[in-house]
């Protein structure tokens, strides 16, 4: 089987891969603040999957399988300098673009620090919500085409992205109401959240950073600095 097979076979029949309906980017904040629980029963149906017969963290390959045995090794390899594509000695870029090596290192250990408390959470994850990936009919149904990132990974990854993609829609903050509502429990939330949201924060910063997109790369470092004392205070 294929790659989008095999996650098919993971997936609920709740979880559409090929869903009908308009981009989500296109909600207002008031749009999706009256819709926002429909995406979060979405994201935590994709954690439910039964994993079982996957094993480590990261991101898929073509066949499924992931390239680290812990979330630390996760976590801190995606970093690495002598990986072969792409980010091959992609240091370099605290010499050339906006990327500012405190500003990478500080939130680098605030991650470092908090991996224990992810360390063992291992859900399916889609990885990749950010806003122009994910479909709704804006009413009902909440759907996800590109599983292009998806992996193992600690569930709160999935709202992390959407917070820092769109941080005025408040994502945590309503997911802490939601989770009352159902008297849902999530141990070591507020660090587990953290630790997602500072890795792929940083990993998307020094993206945009390799296109010499600026403004992006400013507005995700305002989120990035705002997160802990937003968290802290819910």
């Amino acid at each position: 089987m294929n790659k989008d097979h095999i996650i098919k076979s993971l997936l609920s029949e709740k979880v559409r891969m090929t869903p009908n309906g308009f981009v989500a980017d296109q909600l207002s904040p008031a749009q999706f603040e009256d819709v926002h629980e429909l995406f979060f029963d979405h994201l935590l149906e994709i954690s439910s999957s039964d994993i079982a017969g996957v094993e480590g963290y990261g991101e898929f390959d073509e066949n499924c399988k992931t390239e680290y045995e812990s979330c630390r090794e996760y976590l801190i390899g995606t970093f690495a300098e002598d990986k072969e594509g792409y980010w091959y000695n992609w240091k370099e870029l605290f010499e050339t673009t906006v990327l500012k090596r405190d500003f990478f290192e500080k939130y680098f250990k605030e991650m470092e620090d908090r991996i224990r408390y992810c360390e063992g959470q291992r859900f399916l994850v889609y990885n990749n919500t950010f806003f122009v990936n994910m479909i709704t009919d804006g009413t009902s149904n909440v759907g996800f085409p590109d599983w292009s990132r998806s992996g193992i990974g600690d569930f709160l990854l999935d709202f992390a992205i959407m917070d820092l993609n769109k941080p005025y829609l408040n994502v945590p903050e309503l997911l802490v109401e939601y989770c009352k509502k159902r008297d849902i429990i999530i141990p070591d939330f507020k660090e587990r959240y953290l630790c997602m949201a500072y890795y792929k924060g940083i990993d998307t910063l020094r993206w945009h950073a390799s296109i010499d997109d600026t403004e992006s790369c400013l507005s995700i470092m305002k989120s990035i600095g705002e997160l802990k004392d937003r968290l802290y205070a819910i």
